[in-house]
């Protein structure tokens, strides 16, 4: 069972009781409730990060991804370090090791409390599970926190108290709950005066994972260059981003998905930082802030999903008809797809830029999984696991979510017959072909008029560029009537 600490009174430490404090995707000293809890508990302070490289290998987590925390692991530490706290790293096989570490610690430092934020995915649920018995065999609370989310999931709920299923109206009653509670900023913990775990810190500078590593130095990690880069948006791109999120060949998104990821920064710090410079546009729904504002919703809505509907987090659709549909098992097609050679320019580009950079345009994602799920009919599954394998803001909440959309699996009003046509999402998102030829380098002087369909242009041959791999019209006309007999074959079982 998990407990919630218990604040005191007078808001202090009042003993000497040791805490422990385990951060897991919450990698910050800002804004982080349970570091604030066990600061204001505890005298005497311990931190852990547990690293778990095979738990790791089977959910697809991207080497770019893994570098990234391993580079800010190394910020966090010395963040700790300013506040008298020290951050020890610890490396086993997976969760089930991780909870063993977590108690072993706990015991052998005299631990009276294991402070952590919450992780809302199955099997990081089992694993606090699994950690709260084991502390409790040593009479040891475990006291987890409501963190990721701006609103804690369970509370936004429709008037039967239930969890909405649709986006719209989840934003509307989202909204409504926040200007009730109106979540802020937490203060960063004032430095311990003394702590007794401090002379048995790591004395490391240093963060090494037994994991694959791919340089992930083009996204920095010191903490002023976040906070600037949330403020320098807000200040000048915001304003302007409905009308700019959806071109990739301009910088008119945060890029700060991965900050949020791995917990460097948080929602609510985005919220407060938004407000700042658009006091009204919770009423302008309209505007560019408002835009923004969307999407962290999105971000919120796919986290009480998997809280709601734990299936999601275990490789299960949302609409249980769609485990009827047909898909394609072509192997040649899903690699063509991965390594960007399908022949329609918008795809492979924002595919080549996923394997080159470890991330994608938000636009792009879209287009890309609507490909592989319609045009190629291929398993939603395998496009979320080749993303989360790649992206350096590889989330499981957002990233099934947003896989189970484009699939028409997932809990969006939309039903299946919405299948992007890949030519006309080129000529509408990069209509003079900028963002093609900065990755696909043998399209570079093709002619504006047929760079989103280099096959016409009369000197194709001479590209080295694949022809489509499939017809668009005819695959189109194939999915709808995949998913319709999918539906029928449901239909008639009940």
């Amino acid at each position: 069972m998990v407990v919630q600490a218990v604040e005191n009174n007078n808001g202090s430490a009042t003993n000497n009781r040791a805490g422990l404090i385990w951060f897991r995707s919450d990698l910050r000293v800002v804004d982080n409730t349970a570091l604030i809890a066990a600061t204001r508990d505890c005298k005497n302070i311990l931190a852990v990060f547990v690293s778990t490289p095979l738990q790791w290998r089977d959910h697809d987590v991207a080497p770019i991804k893994a570098d990234f925390i391993r580079r800010r692991l190394v910020v966090l530490r010395q963040q700790l370090s300013e506040l008298n706290i020290p951050l020890v790293i610890i490396e086993v096989d997976d969760f089930e090791k991780a909870a063993q570490a977590v108690t072993d610690l706990s015991v052998s430092h005299n631990i009276s409390q294991v402070y952590c934020n919450k992780q809302y995915e199955w099997n990081e649920c089992q694993r606090d599970e699994m950690t709260a018995a084991q502390l409790g065999n040593h009479n040891i609370r475990f006291s987890s926190f409501d963190d990721d989310c701006i609103i804690a999931p369970g509370k936004v709920l429709t008037r039967n108290r239930q969890p909405f299923r649709v986006f719209t109206p989840f934003r509307r009653e989202w909204l409504k709950v926040f200007l009730l509670e109106t979540p802020t900023v937490q203060i960063t913990p004032e430095k311990l005066q003394a702590n007794s775990f401090v002379d048995n810190a790591q004395p490391e500078h240093t963060v090494s994972f037994t994991y694959p590593l791919e340089d992930s130095v083009r996204w920095t990690v010191d903490e002023e260059t976040i906070k600037q880069r949330l403020r320098l948006f807000c200040q000048e791109k915001a304003a302007a981003y409905h009308q700019q999120r959806d071109i990739p060949s301009v910088d008119g998104t945060s890029c700060l998905s991965p900050y949020l990821c791995v917990g460097a920064l948080s929602a609510r710090q985005c919220m407060a930082a938004l407000l700042a410079e658009f006091p009204q546009c919770l009423d302008e729904p309209n505007s560019g802030a408002f835009s923004w504002l969307n999407e962290i919703i999105w971000r919120e809505f796919y986290r009480h999903l998997i809280v709601a509907w734990p299936k999601l987090s275990r490789e299960q659709p949302f609409l249980d008809w769609t485990r009827h549909v047909a898909w394609d098992q072509s192997e040649s097609m899903l690699t063509a797809w991965q390594q960007g050679k399908t022949g329609y320019p918008i795809v492979d580009a924002a595919m080549r830029q996923l394997k080159q950079t470890g991330w994608m345009h938000n636009r792009l994602r879209m287009i890309t999984a609507s490909f592989l799920t319609k045009d190629l009919l291929i398993h939603w599954q395998r496009g979320e696991q080749w993303f989360m394998s790649q992206l350096i803001d590889g989330d499981l909440a957002s990233n099934n979510g947003g896989w189970q959309w484009a699939a028409s699996t997932g809990t969006d009003a939309q039903p299946y017959f919405r299948v992007f046509n890949p030519t006309v999402q080129g000529e509408r998102f990069d209509p003079d072909g900028r963002f093609i030829r900065t990755w696909i380098h043998e399209l570079r002087d093709v002619p504006d008029k047929y760079i989103h369909q280099p096959s016409l242009w009369d000197k194709a041959d001479t590209l080295n560029y694949p022809k489509p791999i499939v017809d668009h019209k005819t695959a189109r006309i194939r999915a709808i009537e995949v998913f319709k007999t999918a539906k029928s074959l449901m239909d008639e079982a009940q």
